[in-house]
C-alpha cells in the first residue's frame, strides 16, 4: 500500500498563507524599526560621541544630519530602483548597506569617519524605508488587510523614532557610545534570514524610469541648505560662503522646478501641489519632524551639560514623550478610518503648540515636572500627527498617484528631522552650560510654531473636502 500525503484544504491553505504574509509585515516592520530607530537614538549619546572623539556641537549635529539628508535625498530613487530591479533584491542591499555601514560606525577612529558612515547608512535606509512599504502593499492584496497592515507598519516606525532616546541612553551607560551602532548588526543578520526565507520578489508592472537630473537637484537643494543652517554660526551667516550657499540653493531649487515639470515621469511632480490638502500635508510632515528632533537635540544638551544628568537619567526623561507617541498612535489611526484626519491633526497641533509653550521660559532650575509634561504632549502631538498627514497626502489624489505622495511626505518627513536638527544645533552652538537654557528658548517657540503649522493642515484639509465636488 502506498502512503500518501494529506492534501491541504483551502481553509488551512488560506491560513498559511495568512501566516506568511504577516511574517512579510513583521520583517519589514523590524526593518522600520531599524530606520526610524537610528533616526533618534543617536541624540542621546551625542555628548559622548563629542567627548570620545572630540567633536563639538557642529560636528554633532553633522553626525546626525549625514544619515537623514542622504535617507531624504534618495527615498523616492529607491524606490524606483526597487520597482524596476525588484523589491527583495534591493531590500536585501539595503540591508547588507545599512549593516556594513553600522559596523563602520561602530569601529569609527575619528569624526570624518564617523559622518562619513552615517551618510552610507543613510543609503542602506533609503533602499529600506520605501520598499519595505512596497512589499507590504504587494503581500496584502485584500484592501481591509492592507490597511491595517499599513497603520501597523507606520505605527512601528513611529515607535522607533520615539523610544530611540531611551533605548541610547540605556546602551550608551552600558556599553558605551559605540554599542550604539554594534546593535544594528545582529538585527541586520536576522532580517536578512527571515528576507530571504519568507520575503517574495516582487516587481511594478510597468516600472517608472530613473530621473537622475532631478535626484541631483534635489540631493543639492537639501544638502546645502542644511548645510548652511549647520556651518552658519561656525562661518557667519552674511559671510561669502553662507551668501554662495544661499544662491546655490534658490538657483538648484528653480532648476528642479523647471527639469521636474519638463519630464513625463519626474521625481516629483510639481503638479500634485495644486492640491491645497497635499501641500499643507508636507509642510505638516516636515514640521512634525522639526519639532520632534529641536525637542530630542534641544533636550539631550539641556539636561546632560547643563542639569548634568547622566545619559539614562536623559534618556528616561524623554520616557512620557515615547508613551505618548505610542498610546496616541494605533488612536490616530482609528480616528482617521472613522472621521477622517481633520480631529488627529487638530489634536497633533494642539499638544505641540501647547507642549513647546511650557518651555519658551526654560531655564536651568526649571521643575523636572513641567519637563515631564511638556515631553508627554509634545509625544502625544507627534503620536497623532502621522496617521492623518499620510491620509491628507494621498487622499486628494487619484489612486495611481497614491505611492508617489506617500514617498515624498516620507522625504519631507526625513528632510524635517534633517532642518531640525540643524536649526537646534545652530541655536545652542557655542552655549555654554550656564547659557544653553536661554539659548535654547528660541526652539520651543519654534516646536509650539510648528503645532500652529498642523493646525493650518487641520483646516486645509477639512476647507479642501468641503469644495471637492460630489
Amino acid at each position: 500500500m502506498t502512503a500518501t500525503t494529506p492534501t491541504p484544504t483551502p481553509q488551512l491553505q488560506a491560513v498559511l498563507s495568512a501566516r506568511r504574509r504577516w511574517t512579510v509585515l513583521a520583517v519589514c516592520c523590524l526593518s522600520m524599526f531599524l530606520v526610524g530607530l537610528d533616526t533618534t537614538i543617536v541624540n542621546v549619546g551625542l555628548p559622548e560621541i563629542g567627548r570620545g572623539l572630540g567633536i563639538g556641537t557642529l560636528g554633532l549635529a553633522w553626525t546626525v544630519d549625514a544619515y537623514t539628508l542622504v535617507l531624504a535625498g534618495l527615498l523616492i530613487t529607491s524606490g524606483a530602483l526597487a520597482d524596476r530591479f525588484g523589491r527583495r533584491r534591493v531590500f536585501r542591499t539595503g540591508l547588507v548597506v545599512f549593516g556594513a555601514a553600522s559596523l563602520v560606525c561602530a569601529l569609527a577612529p575619528s569624526a570624518g569617519v564617523l559622518v562619513a558612515a552615517r551618510a552610507a547608512q543613510g543609503v542602506g535606509a533609503s533602499m529600506l524605508s520605501p520598499v519595505a512599504l512596497a512589499i507590504v502593499v504587494n503581500a496584502m492584496p485584500d484592501p481591509r488587510e492592507r490597511a491595517r497592515a499599513i497603520g501597523i507598519w507606520a505605527s512601528v516606525f513611529g515607535l522607533s523614532m520615539a523610544v530611540g532616546p531611551v533605548t541610547g541612553g540605556a546602551l550608551v551607560a552600558a556599553l558605551g557610545w559605540r554599542s550604539l551602532f554594534w546593535v544594528n548588526v545582529p538585527v541586520v543578520l536576522a532580517a536578512l534570514l527571515l528576507t530571504a526565507l519568507f520575503v517574495p520578489e516582487s516587481r511594478a508592472p510597468r516600472a517608472r524610469r530613473l530621473d537622475l537630473p532631478g535626484q541631483a537637484l534635489l540631493t543639492l537643494v537639501i544638502g546645502v541648505s542644511v548645510g548652511v543652517l549647520i556651518e552658519g554660526p561656525r562661518i557667519g551667516w552674511t559671510s561669502a560662503p553662507a551668501l554662495g550657499a544661499y544662491a546655490v540653493t534658490v538657483a538648484a531649487a528653480v532648476a528642479f522646478v523647471r527639469v521636474e515639470s519638463r519630464r513625463p515621469e519626474p521625481l516629483m511632480d510639481p503638479g500634485l501641489y495644486r492640491s491645497a490638502a497635499f501641500t499643507g500635508a508636507v509642510l505638516g510632515a516636515v514640521a512634525v519632524f522639526v519639532a520632534l528632533n529641536v525637542t530630542l537635540l534641544l533636550t539631550t544638551f539641556y539636561l546632560q551639560h547643563t542639569r548634568g544628568w547622566t545619559p539614562p537619567a536623559a534618556g528616561l526623561a524623554t520616557l512620557p514623550m515615547a508613551l505618548g507617541a505610542t498610546v496616541c498612535a494605533p488612536l490616530s489611526g482609528r480616528l482617521v478610518g472613522r472621521g477622517g484626519p481633520w480631529l488627529p491633526l487638530v489634536l497633533a497641533g494642539g499638544f505641540l503648540t501647547a507642549g513647546g509653550l511650557c518651555l519658551v521660559g526654560l531655564d536651568r532650575d526649571t521643575g523636572v515636572p513641567l519637563l515631564l509634561l511638556a515631553y508627554a504632549l509634545i509625544g502625544t502631538g507627534f503620536g497623532f500627527a502621522n496617521a492623518p498627514i499620510t491620509n491628507t497626502a494621498v487622499s486628494g489624489l487619484p489612486a495611481a498617484r497614491a505611492g508617489v505622495a506617500g514617498a515624498i511626505t516620507s522625504t519631507a518627513r526625513q528632510f524635517g528631522a534633517a532642518l531640525g536638527i540643524a536649526l537646534a544645533g545652530g541655536l545652542v552652538a557655542g552655549a555654554g552650560p550656564e547659557g544653553l537654557a536661554r539659548a535654547s528658548r528660541p526652539g520651543w517657540f519654534l516646536v509650539a510654531g510648528c503645532g500652529l503649522v498642523l493646525l493650518g493642515v487641520a483646516h486645509a484639509s477639512r476647507r479642501e473636502k468641503r469644495v471637492r465636488p460630489r
